[in-house]
C-alpha cells in the first residue's frame, strides 16, 4: 500500500508537532533551537506552509531526532508472528527499526547453574520477568527477580539465571553481540 505525498507531508507535521510536545517545547523554545520563527513553526505545523528540506533537516537538529525518523512511512506490517527459537519454550521476534535487536520468550526451568559456569560475551541484555521468580547471576552478585520486575546488564559480566520455585517466563531483549554468543550456547547444547 503506497502511501500518497500528501499523507506523508501530514504525517510529519504531526510527528514534528507530537516530538515537540513530548519534549515538554513551546513554538518560541523550538523556534531559540532551529533559527526558525514561532510563527513558522506554527504555521508548518498546521500546514499553512510549505515544508522545506533545509527546515526539516533544522527541525530534526532541534528536536534531536533523525531525518529518517520524521520522514518514514510506516510499513504495512505492523504485526509480526513468533518463530521458534529452541523448542515451543523460547520464541523470538525481529524487531524491525532495530534490526540487530531480538525479542525473545523464554521459560526458564531449572535452577541457575554454579557460579564457575556463568559466562561473558560482548552484547547488552535486557529482561522482564512475566510470571515467576528468576534467580540472576551477575558478576559476584545473585539477584532475586520478581513477576514484572526487569533487570538490565551489560553481558562482559560473568552471567547465568535459573528459575526458583517453578516455571519462569521471561521476556528478553538482546543486541546482535549478545544474540550470537546465545546462538553458539544453543548450537553446543544441541550438539
Amino acid at each position: 500500500m503506497t502511501q500518497e505525498l500528501g499523507d506523508v507531508d501530514s504525517l510529519v507535521r504531526q510527528r514534528l508537532r507530537a516530538l515537540r510536545l513530548a519534549q515538554g517545547l513551546s513554538l518560541g523554545d523550538l523556534a531559540e533551537r532551529t533559527h526558525l520563527s514561532s510563527s513558522s513553526l506554527s504555521r508548518i505545523e498546521n500546514g499553512q506552509r510549505r515544508l522545506a528540506l533545509d527546515q526539516l533537516v533544522l527541525l530534526a537538529r532541534g528536536l534531536d531526532t533523525s531525518l529518517d525518523e520524521l520522514v518514514e512511512v510506516q510499513e504495512d506490517e505492523v504485526v509480526s508472528n513468533a518463530m521458534v527459537d529452541r523448542g515451543a519454550d523460547s520464541l523470538h521476534w525481529q524487531v524491525r527499526r532495530s534490526p540487530g535487536t531480538i525479542v525473545l520468550r523464554r521459560r526458564v526451568t531449572g535452577p541457575p547453574p554454579p557460579p564457575d559456569r556463568t559466562r561473558a560475551h560482548p552484547g547488552q541484555e535486557w529482561l522482564v520477568v512475566l510470571s515467576g521468580t528468576l534467580t540472576l547471576l551477575l558478576g559476584d552478585r545473585r539477584y532475586r527477580i520478581e513477576t514484572n520486575q526487569s533487570a538490565e546488564f551489560d553481558t562482559m559480566l560473568p552471567h547465568a539465571f535459573g528459575a526458583e520455585g517453578g516455571p519462569v517466563d521471561v521476556l528478553m531483549m538482546v543486541d546482535r553481540e549478545a544474540r550470537r554468543s546465545h546462538r553458539g550456547d544453543d548450537e553446543a547444547a544441541d550438539g
